[in-house]
């Protein structure tokens, strides 16, 4: 549009250079940030798989497909990150998804989860199995069993000690049987840890949110834990969380932290990265969807602040996220909310977040 004299008006062209300036400076911004890009995908994609990183391979134990009576994975694959190829290696002992893993010295240690005992039957009881798996040799060890029957926790490893927090379970006193919809079980607050050097088990503060299914990352010796499931085990009967606490081993305390995560989700996958916990995927479900989001968020504990990254390429939940170099890696998971799709709706996608200038 133009004036009388075929010049645009001072006043419209003034707002015209303030937008075109500030989608100049967006545009830089966004790309400073990084870029997303596709790397191998997962020889074998399944859902609520669980995943550990060392050194610059990334582990990934287990996991289900995305129908009930499915027999779990015991699968055990490496990543290596250098060489962009993934290795199959020795199976788990006994198969499990949704469990709860660390590294620590080296070694993986892996805890609870669901699983089958009898085939064709129900694959969510919980479990309070504890195993070590070497690397190196390829080979599992049984360890001590946790207190707690439980899926969906969470692991983190500070001081030495590897503490395991929340998930889900039958309630106290019940027999152990499948948490699916409509039988009774309950989210935990339950925190116990594990010590590597005795093989004994401690029981700890509990959380003050019983939730499962969060984000964990520990910095500056701290455990943070983020969002996640209240109620159940699945999202159809629980509700999800923006709730950001904040437990300090040396005190076996815990304090609750006023900024929430910017989406109440579950089902996500985490890494820490430069002190900095990233939180990639998940699943919401409220009056409107019921859906696997895209998502990429990252929560500083030094400022108490959040910010957001470019969206993943792939909304999914149940994904595996692992932090190496400058890249920011989700693989697989599911591509819609819960079960919906079935099997066909899993993806062996593996993309990565390379970080940019800061």
């Amino acid at each position: 549009m133009t004036n009388g004299n075929g010049i645009l008006g001072t006043d419209r062209f003034a707002r015209l250079l303030v937008l075109a300036l500030f989608a100049l400076l967006f545009v830089d911004n966004a790309s400073a940030q990084g870029r997303w890009i596709k790397l191998a995908p997962i020889p074998e994609s399944s859902v609520e798989s669980t995943s550990v990183t060392l050194a610059d391979k990334i582990y990934v134990l287990g996991g289900t497909p995305a129908v009930d009576n499915t027999t779990p994975k015991g699968l055990v694959l490496e990543y290596d990150t250098a060489t962009d190829r993934w290795t199959k290696k020795k199976n788990m002992p006994l198969p499990t998804h949704q469990a709860a893993a660390a590294e620590y010295q080296g070694k993986i240690y892996l805890f609870g989860g669901a699983v089958q005992p009898v085939a064709n039957g129900p694959n969510l009881i919980p479990t309070s199995n504890a195993w070590e798996y070497d690397p190196t040799a390829d080979s599992w060890k049984a360890l001590a069993p946790m207190p707690t029957a439980r899926l969906g926790a969470v692991a983190a490893e500070a001081g030495g000690k590897i503490y395991v927090i929340g998930g889900a379970s039958v309630h106290p006193g019940a027999k152990l049987m499948s948490i699916g919809v409509g039988t009774p079980h309950r989210s935990l607050d339950v925190n116990e840890a594990y010590d590597p050097a005795t093989n004994q088990w401690e029981t700890q503060s509990p959380m003050p949110t019983a939730r499962s299914h969060a984000a964990v990352g520990v910095v500056g010796g701290k455990i943070y834990v983020i969002g996640g499931r209240l109620g159940a085990a699945n999202v159809m009967e629980g509700s999800n969380t923006d709730v950001v606490e904040r437990f300090d081993p040396e005190q076996n305390s815990w304090g609750a932290l006023g900024l929430r995560m910017p989406i109440a989700r579950s089902g996500m996958g985490w890494a820490t990265h430069e002190n900095r916990i990233y939180i990639a995927g998940g699943e919401i479900l409220d009056a409107h969807m019921f859906a696997a989001i895209r998502a990429v968020e990252a929560y500083d504990p030094a400022t108490n602040q959040w910010s957001s990254l470019p969206t993943m390429p792939t909304a999914r939940h149940g994904v595996i996220v692992a932090a190496i170099g400058n890249r920011l890696y989700v693989i697989g998971g599911h591509l819609q909310g819960g079960s919906i799709g079935g099997d066909a709706a899993n993806t062996d996608v593996n993309e990565a977040f390379e970080f940019g200038d800061k």
